[in-house]
């Protein structure tokens, strides 16, 4: 009889435990008195509502809880808050949930400053050419552009609005032009120059396009210039692999 009394007492310990765990969590995510109610429903306890009130009585005799106001709801007191820091956390899982947290930043943290590279390198490609530039970015299949105004005031395109709106067209399908860029070949990370119908797509075949691959934090992607075929080679390779070398640095 003793024996299953201990054994009955330690069950009931173990649960006015859960409950105050749920109270406590409940009540920082939320910032609302917790009734017995939901910490039946919401917790998954597979008890009666009467033993959740009653250990939530119990709880609060013993100075884990207190009732704010006059609602049914309970809020943990500092003695609740040592409690569940001292003896029921369960540190094990909250590492794991926040080695995740962490990576997640760190991740979001990381694309955010690649992203940011890319744009100043983009910028300063299209500065320095006086051609439109472009780049592919880290998180995903997509590319962006600085300087078509370049482009198009150039008299190839002056005086051919409909070629000229035929490659924007082009340029705004991203992730055709992606597949375009993918299938150029470039197998090292020199800057190549595809001259007219090498660039493959018909509708820029009156263009070139200058390209290289980057390696920025892990992130892999396209780096490049595009203009009329009447363009200053030597000088515009020349400027796309210093700026990668600035953008990799």
């Amino acid at each position: 009889m003793g024996s299953a009394n201990r054994k009955f007492q330690s069950m009931s310990e173990e649960r006015r435990k859960k409950v105050l765990s749920a109270i406590v969590k409940h009540f920082i995510q939320t910032a609302e008195p917790v009734g017995s109610q939901t910490i039946l429903v919401s917790y998954h306890f597979h008890v009666s509502p009467a033993t959740i009130r009653n250990d939530m009585m119990t709880l609060e005799e013993d100075g884990y809880i207190f009732q704010p106001h006059t609602s049914a709801g309970r809020v943990p007191t500092d003695k609740g808050y040592r409690a569940f820091v001292d003896e029921i956390a369960d540190y094990d899982l909250v590492r794991a949930q926040a080695l995740t947290t962490i990576k997640n930043i760190q991740l979001e943290y990381t694309t955010q400053k690649v992203r940011e590279s890319l744009y100043d390198a983009v910028s300063l490609l299209a500065r320095a050419t006086n051609m439109a530039s472009f780049a592919t970015t880290p998180d995903n299949p997509r590319t962006f552009f600085l300087g078509m105004s370049n482009v198009l005031r150039q008299p190839e395109f002056v005086g051919d609005t409909v070629h000229a709106s035929e490659v924007i067209e082009v340029l705004e399908k991203s992730d055709n032009f992606v597949r375009t860029l993918a299938s150029l070949n470039i197998l090292d990370d020199s800057a190549k120059a595809f001259i007219g119908e090498e660039s493959i797509l018909p509708q820029i075949q009156s263009c070139s396009i200058i390209v290289t691959r980057y390696n920025k934090g892990g992130f892999k992607g396209y780096l490049g210039i595009l203009g009329p075929k009447r363009m200053n080679y030597p000088f515009n390779i020349v400027i796309l692999e210093e700026v990668k070398k600035l953008l990799d640095n």
